[in-house]
């Protein structure tokens, strides 16, 4: 970043540190903060100082919240005997989107990953047995993502689980998504396509 003065470079080094943003993108919009507006810069320093200020984690499933606990948590129109076990905040958000599960969830903090550091203890396990003692609890639903680690976390739980003998556990399905062509489906999603196949 040399020939850039010192405070566009430094902003564009922090710019850079963010996921999926590079070089040019880092640029961008350290030059797009330069030409803001006064009100614009002061609107963008307030969400950035309010969202470490004003969220934690809901003491109850672990999503990022404003209110404690979390209006899903809170809810008494939710069904609290399904708990849907999910990596972080992010897959709540797309889950709700659907607006069909009208059950609880538990945020883990991420998934089982040894590569970056990330074991057992690292996510909301205790947490979550804790929550399984409940005998309101029926099913636990595990939609952690179709990944290695979302797999290898999957399996890690189902085993942890067991204890809880009358409580029903179940993986969300895997296949081809609607509107796909066969032809271009990759292996691994046609071998879940078949593994999770169900009477029509």
């Amino acid at each position: 970043m040399n020939g850039f003065p010192k405070p566009i470079a430094d902003l564009m080094e922090q710019f850079g540190r963010l996921p999926g943003v590079g070089p040019k993108t880092a640029q961008r919009l350290a030059f797009h903060v330069l030409s803001m507006s006064e009100d614009g810069l002061q609107a963008l320093i307030q969400s950035l100082t309010t969202i470490k200020d004003h969220l934690s984690e809901c003491p109850v499933c672990g999503m990022w919240t404003d209110e404690i606990p979390c209006a899903i948590c809170g809810d008494p129109e939710r069904d609290h005997s399904m708990i849907c076990l999910v990596g972080d905040t992010r897959d709540v958000v797309a889950l709700e989107r659907m607006q069909r599960y009208r059950g609880v969830y538990h945020v883990l903090g991420g998934v089982i990953s040894p590569l970056d550091g990330i074991g057992p203890d690292q996510l909301r396990l205790r947490e979550l047995l804790n929550r399984l003692l409940d005998d309101r609890v029926k099913e636990l639903i595990i939609a952690t993502d179709s990944t290695m680690e979302g797999e290898a976390t999957a399996q890690y739980v189902a085993k942890l689980v067991r204890q809880f003998e009358s409580m029903a556990v179940t993986r969300l399905g895997h296949g081809l998504p609607v509107g796909g062509d066969l032809e271009y489906a990759d292996e691994m999603t046609l071998a879940r396509a078949f593994e999770y196949r169900r009477p029509i």
